[in-house]
């Protein structure tokens, strides 16, 4: 998965079964923190850097 702020590599891996709702997703490269929704490898950012939406 990658960060939705500067768009390196979390160290968080998902399945296309894996349902999440408000995970705290940390960025080791940026050192933030931001909270996603995750279904379908559809990633949804709820609070962060900015509101958008990514497909990883």
């Amino acid at each position: 998965m990658h960060c939705p702020v500067c768009g390196n590599k979390t160290r968080l891996q998902i399945r296309t079964d894996t349902e999440l709702k408000n995970f705290p997703l940390y960025c080791p490269k940026c050192k933030q923190e931001s909270l996603i929704d995750a279904k379908n490898l559809q990633i949804t950012v709820i609070k962060g850097f900015e509101e958008k939406h990514r497909t990883d």
